[in-house]
């Protein structure tokens, strides 16, 4: 079972970063500081972990970035995650692996005009991160029709994201809501590189 009692310290310098969507840079090129953007792997990056993966990635300061990924739906339901909490027997959906760290805190992302409470970062005008356990579970009591959940986060150190864009592991795309949040994932790798070709 998942602990929600913790969120790490690096979550939590998520929240002292203004993050606000903005347009892509092109496949290749710099990351903005403020911009947050979607990442699409190429068919050449070949990793046992973000192989045909899509994230969400966000800059948090000091050339750091954090994100999650959007297409991993994993067999457990938030029911089976957490069997003592009621609410989250009403939530059909699968929990999604967000990344290798941190793996047993859980995170929302939440399709809202208004923030979900403390410890939440809006990403868009319509679009939060959440961080804060109890917020989460605010969220999974009355908005998880809105939200995705996940468990775990990617974590890229100084300088990684920029290496990994210039080694051409990624396509970079605008944060659009279809992809952050879609009804089904299955196919959409395939999709969205597709448009990123078409991009280049």
């Amino acid at each position: 079972m998942f602990s929600r009692s913790r969120i790490a310290s690096l979550m939590v310098s998520v929240l002292a970063a203004t993050t606000i969507f903005g347009t892509a840079p092109a496949h290749g090129a710099a990351l903005s500081d403020t911009d947050a953007v979607i990442l699409v792997a190429t068919p050449q990056f070949r990793d046992p972990i973000y192989g045909e993966t899509i994230l969400i990635a966000s800059p948090i300061g000091e050339d750091r970035h954090v994100g999650f990924i959007l297409n991993k739906p994993t067999r457990m339901t938030l029911a089976e995650a957490f069997p003592n909490h009621d609410p989250s027997k009403a939530v059909r959906d699968p929990l999604y692996l967000g990344g290798p760290a941190e793996v047993s805190a859980i995170f929302a992302l939440v399709a809202s005009n208004n923030s979900p409470g403390r410890g939440s970062l809006q990403l868009s005008p319509d679009l939060f991160l959440v961080v804060a356990a109890d917020t989460v579970d605010r969220v999974i009591e009355t908005e998880a029709a809105h939200a995705r959940f996940f468990a775990g986060a990617v974590v890229w150190q100084p300088g990684e994201l920029h290496e990994e864009l210039k080694r051409g592991a990624w396509y970079v795309l605008d944060p659009e809501p279809e992809i952050v949040l879609p009804r089904k994932t299955e196919g959409m790798w395939q999709r969205l590189v597709h448009r990123a070709e078409l991009r280049e």
